[in-house]
């Protein structure tokens, strides 16, 4: 057989920029070079989409040492200046918006290139809180309660009301963003108002959460029509909250226990509810679903990631690594993933004679 041509797209756009190099580096380490042929883009902060004029290492191009400006074709491929890029598939190893909110879902969609991952819908609908939990919720599934502030009536917001339905401690975010970014404890008054400023410098729509008192655990998905879920692993913070620096600076941030000490109803009781996450969400490929299991034992979806972290220590990975899936293995499956899903739509009518 052929070797494939994989393309592996980093970057981006967005606040995780840095963490998507990181995780692009491990992906392009794990792919197994006799059956594939590597073809690596960075999209830079300013959004120029740049091939690699070398695929041996994850790096910051900026047009100025002999990369290629890509443009996208709607026939299987992207153009260089060298002519045609074809690309069998392609992993979109980026975090945040702009990546992982399904605009480069439908850019791939557009160019006709089977791509990893969730579609179109479903990072859209995930990469939003807010819309995440009205649907969960229209399920039955468990969700810690929630408020939401749009930019325009951001100086209108009163926190007495929103205490009062929430209580204290409860946490800000930015709707759309991904790993903590802009995410805030609050504890008073002064803490919430900075923590609105805070959130809304990173998106349009913020929320306001309540706090769950709970253990923070999170569930791979692999699959498409059937998929698995992995054995659950747990987050133990070491700081206030599972923040952004626990999470990629402060080496002792936080600690990662790999499978979490579970017993065997409650470990599945948790798998099941994020494999029901995934269905309702009309996930596809992988995904990352984050729960809490609070103090009465009660299952709790925070979020679901859709391009979570894929470095060799990410949960992702390692989580499916416990469960029996090998990291060069579980790309070698979202990679058949993605072109059994391709295929699948190929096959579908585009006209009604």
């Amino acid at each position: 057989m052929r070797k494939l041509n994989v393309g592996i797209l980093y970057g981006g756009q967005s606040t995780e920029h840095e963490v998507s190099m990181r995780s692009a580096e491990s992906v392009l380490n794990a792919l197994d070079k006799d059956k594939y042929n590597i073809k690596l883009v960075h999209i830079s902060k300013a959004g120029e989409w740049l091939l690699n004029p070398q695929s041996e290492t994850v790096e910051r191009l900026d047009g100025t040492d002999g990369a290629k400006s890509l443009s996208i074709v709607p026939a299987n491929q992207m153009s260089s200046e060298n002519g045609p890029e074809n690309f069998d598939v392609m992993l979109p190893i980026l975090h945040g918006t702009a990546g992982e909110d399904g605009s480069v879902q439908g850019l791939l969609e557009l160019a006709n290139i089977p791509y990893i991952g969730c579609g179109v819908r479903s990072s859209a609908v995930c990469m939003d809180k807010d819309m995440t939990k009205r649907l969960l919720k229209l399920e039955g599934i468990g969700v810690a309660d929630w408020t939401v502030f749009h930019y325009g009536e951001k100086d209108a917001v009163d926190y007495q009301p929103v205490k009062e339905k929430l209580g204290l401690p409860m946490f800000i975010k930015p709707v759309n963003q991904g790993s903590s970014v802009g995410v805030s404890k609050v504890d008073d008054e002064r803490t919430f108002y900075d923590a609105l400023g805070l959130a809304f410098e990173f998106d349009m729509k913020v929320m306001a959460e309540s706090a769950v008192d709970g253990r923070e655990i999170e569930v791979s998905v692999l699959g498409n029509a059937d998929p698995v879920a992995s054995l659950p692993g747990e987050i133990v913070a070491n700081t206030d909250f599972y923040s952004y620096e626990s999470k990629y600076i402060n080496e002792s941030g936080a600690a990662l226990e790999i499978p979490a000490t579970l017993d065997k109803e409650t470990s599945d009781r948790l798998r099941k509810t994020a494999l029901d996450a995934f269905k309702i969400l009309d996930c596809e490929g992988m995904a990352r679903i984050d729960m809490f299991l609070d103090k009465n034992g009660q299952v709790v979806v925070n979020e679901i990631n859709t391009l979570p972290g894929f470095t060799n220590i990410s949960m992702y990975p390692k989580l499916l690594e416990i469960s029996g899936i090998e990291y060069p293995h579980l790309l070698d499956q979202l990679i058949e993933l993605a072109l059994e899903r391709y295929n699948l739509k190929s096959h579908l009518k585009t006209d009604i004679m």
